[in-house]
């Protein structure tokens, strides 16, 4: 073997040498530090050797579907998780359940979670109807009732004049969407929303609630502050009530369609 050979094999035996003590030493990172500063506002260094690791949720299989750590209140074949206590003078009756999705029945009342919530996390996959019926809020007028109190408006709002805090998106009565994002009537459209409670004590409000959705994987609320709970004509304001109550789904006498509903209860 000649001299350049000889150090050709010298180099080549150096960098596989270098290479895996770079492998070793990507496989033997320490799990933390005890000799760091702590995090301002917090009470665990940075990246704390003791800090807890948060635990694992399994995401679903497809999007949009309920993570392994979920509540499925709706899954397209069972009212189970549902009540409905009907409107005055008519007889209390189910939502229509037809081809994996829940329909408002005219006249039911609203749909009303066994369950009750206070922070979450919820998604829900809405459409109007086809064949377009009405206009301004008599066009698949609904809503996502958190708590039974504080309205986010579902409604036909494509190609549908209406005032700018009653359109799909909006805390009702209080701020409109930031964009139009609502599909087609007939088309399924995907809410996906980050509640905040309000907290009390007693009968005072310590902390309002806030709140943010994402229509259609796009932002339209970005953790407003909720004025108070849903009016019509009036500015809304708080009542006192528990901190957990029942999620609602509102009977505005129009047929609005539900599907693929579920909830993650938070710590925030």
């Amino acid at each position: 073997m000649n001299r350049r050979s000889i150090f050709a094999s010298l180099l080549a035996s150096t960098a596989a040498l270098a290479q895996q003590v770079k492998n070793a030493s990507r496989f033997n990172q320490p799990t933390g530090y005890s000799d760091t500063p702590i995090i301002p506002f917090q009470r665990w260094k940075v990246h704390d050797i003791d800090r807890p690791n948060p635990p694992v949720v399994t995401p679903a299989a497809v999007a949009g579907g309920a993570p392994s750590d979920a509540i499925v209140l709706f899954d397209g074949k069972s009212l189970s998780h549902w009540t409905f206590a009907g409107k005055k003078d008519k007889p209390a009756m189910n939502w229509k359940l037809s081809n994996g999705y829940m329909e408002v029945n005219p006249g039911a009342g609203d749909a009303r979670t066994k369950e009750s919530f206070g922070d979450m996390q919820l998604h829900l996959e809405w459409s109007s109807p086809t064949e377009i019926s009405g206009d301004s809020q008599w066009r698949a007028n609904s809503g996502v009732l958190l708590m039974g109190k504080y309205e986010i408006q579902v409604l036909d709002s494509y190609n549908n004049p209406t005032y700018a805090d009653g359109q799909a998106g909006a805390v009702y009565g209080q701020y409109p969407p930031l964009v139009n994002a609502v599909r087609k009537p007939g088309e399924w459209n995907v809410y996906d929303i980050i509640w905040e409670a309000p907290k009390f004590n007693g009968k005072d409000l310590v902390k309002p609630a806030f709140v943010s959705v994402i229509l259609n994987g796009i932002v339209v609320q970005h953790r407003k502050e909720v004025i108070g709970r849903m009016s019509h004509r009036v500015v809304g304001t708080y009542e006192a009530h528990e901190a957990e109550l029942p999620l609602g789904l509102q009977d505005h006498d129009v047929p609005v369609r539900y599907r693929n509903i579920w909830a993650r209860r938070l710590t925030l």
